[in-house]
Parts: C-alpha cells; sequence; structure tokens
C-alpha cells in the first residue's frame, strides 16, 4: 500500500504540474449555477489538529476574542481522541459561548486525519455554509479578519478565493514563550500583533483555500484524486492544496482580508518526538522560506 501511494502520489504532483488536463479527472459546474450571495454570510472554517493544541488555543481564541458580526461562522476542527492535549483544548472552548459562532468538533481515527483531504472532502460535500475556508491550526483570525471577509465576499461568484497577504513570525523553536505558553493550559489567550511581520500571499495555498460553497458541495475536495482519500499510517505531506488548485483550474483570487496571522514554528506535530528529523526537516524549511519569502518581499503584498 505505501508503494502504491508513492507512486500515485508522484503520478498526481506530476499531473498537477501541468502535464495533464484537470478536466480528466473533474468537470467543473457550469459557473451560471454558482450563486452570488449577499447580507449576513454563512462561513464554514475547517482545522485540523496533531499535537498542536498549544496552536489551536491561539486560533479558537481568535474566534472568542474577534467574534464575526457580519456572517454566522461554524468552527469545525478535526481531531483525534489519542491527542489528549488537542482534546482537553477542545473541551474547554467548547463551553465558550460565542455569538454567531458554532462549535463542531470532529473526532477520528489518526490514519484519517493524517490525510487532511479526508476531513476536508467530508465537510465540502455536506457543509450548508455559503463559503468554506480550509485552513491550518497555526492561523490566527485576529481583529477584523472574519467581518473583512464576509466584505469581501458579498456577491462574489469565484470558485476559490484567499487572504492577499498575512502576519507570520520568525520560525520559532518550541521554548519560546509563544508556543509554550499555552502547551497545558486551556484559556483564552492573545497574540502581541508586534511580533508579526508582513508577507504577500501569492497564490491559495493549503492553509489559505476558501472555496465557494456550491463547488464545495459540487466538487468536494480532491475527492477524484484517490490517493488523497486514502488513509496513511503518519501526517502525509499536504500536496493536495496543489491538487485542489489545479483541479479548480486557478490559483485562486486574492482578497483584501485584515488580521490574518500565522504561527510559524520549527517542530512540526507530524513527527511527534522524532526530534532529530523535525531538525532536519526544520532546517530544508527555513532555507526554502528563506528563498521564498525574499521574492515575496520584493514582489511586495499585492503581487
Amino acid at each position: 500500500m505505501q508503494l502504491r501511494n508513492t507512486v500515485e502520489d508522484l503520478f498526481v504532483r506530476v499531473a498537477a504540474s501541468g502535464f495533464l488536463p484537470a478536466s480528466w479527472w473533474l468537470s467543473l459546474p457550469d459557473p451560471a449555477t454558482i450563486t452570488a450571495r449577499r447580507g449576513r454570510l454563512s462561513i464554514e472554517i475547517v482545522s485540523h489538529c496533531w499535537q498542536y493544541g498549544h496552536l489551536l488555543a491561539y486560533q479558537l481564541s481568535s474566534i472568542v476574542n474577534f467574534p464575526p458580526t457580519l456572517a454566522t461562522v461554524r468552527m469545525t476542527v478535526f481531531h483525534a481522541p489519542e491527542d489528549l492535549r488537542t482534546c482537553a483544548m477542545l473541551d474547554f472552548f467548547g463551553g465558550i459561548q460565542v455569538p454567531g459562532v458554532t462549535w463542531n468538533w470532529q473526532a477520528i481515527e489518526p490514519p484519517r486525519l493524517f490525510r487532511r483531504s479526508i476531513g476536508r472532502n467530508l465537510i465540502a460535500r455536506s457543509t450548508t455554509a455559503d463559503w468554506v475556508w480550509f485552513t491550518d491550526c497555526d492561523i490566527i483570525f485576529h481583529r477584523g479578519c472574519l467581518d473583512t471577509l464576509a466584505e469581501q465576499l458579498q456577491g462574489r461568484t469565484e470558485r476559490l478565493v484567499y487572504p492577499r497577504v498575512e502576519h507570520v513570525t520568525a520560525i520559532l523553536q518550541e521554548t519560546d514563550d509563544l508556543l509554550a505558553a499555552e502547551r497545558d493550559r486551556p484559556r483564552v489567550a492573545d497574540i502581541d500583533t508586534s511580533e508579526f511581520s508582513l508577507l504577500a500571499v501569492p497564490q491559495a495555498t493549503g492553509a489559505y483555500q476558501i472555496l465557494h460553497g456550491d463547488i464545495a458541495r459540487a466538487c468536494g475536495y480532491c475527492e477524484q484524486v484517490s490517493v488523497f482519500q486514502r488513509p496513511v499510517d503518519r501526517w502525509a505531506k499536504t500536496f493536495e492544496d496543489r491538487t485542489l488548485r489545479w483541479l479548480m483550474r486557478t490559483k485562486g483570487t486574492p482578497l483584501d482580508v485584515a488580521g490574518v496571522h500565522r504561527i510559524r514554528h520549527v517542530h512540526k506535530g507530524r513527527y511527534g518526538d522524532n526530534r532529530a528529523e523535525a531538525l532536519v526537516r526544520g532546517n530544508i524549511r527555513r532555507v526554502k522560506r528563506a528563498i521564498k519569502e525574499r521574492w515575496r518581499s520584493i514582489l511586495g503584498p499585492r503581487a
């Protein structure tokens, strides 16, 4: 099975690079069938969390601290019962009532959690929302984020949109106060926004994929690519976000959304307690990020 997954994954990555037409996998709905919704929109936010409970604390806190006033939000979090820290965070925030917000905790087995597109597809097919924001649990919806998003989405019929800019931290170690502070104490927290720097978002990347609800229900999330709907033994590297852009035939439409923040960190939950592997991969990511961000800073926030 592992060999099959590897071969299929490589094939899809090559296809999604433009070597094969996405229409072989998915026929998109007629644009005339996509509804231009206005007024008080409904937005579903979909996050996955594995051993990131301390980051999830900031994400859920941002919804408590800055609840939407121009939209209703259903906050969906996929998690595994074995991840006790994440369960503790969800139990705590599940007891907080927030106007306009519904909490939706989805406990699934780790092999299905580890393939992020499985949960995303389940929500895409079943959601009743006007728009669905597929995100990661290190994203923070700070002041004005959800309301400016609701304003920007008025009357739109694009298949895929994303925030034009984000605010990011430096790449933090696990011992950094921002990461260590929330590790074992569920509570409502906030960030010091002065510790974040502005960066352009060049396309609808994995944490910033906002699908029109009609498209989500009609197409799912990479449902047509079987390898991305197959459980795995460990957290799968997330190539499916690139595949979604290919299936949608677009890099997404950028929107001016305020307050989007991201906590960057060295140690990835998908590596568990394997600190050596995390260190090696972290160093590789730092080099790649430095190169990408150099170009993003040159192009500017509206590139």
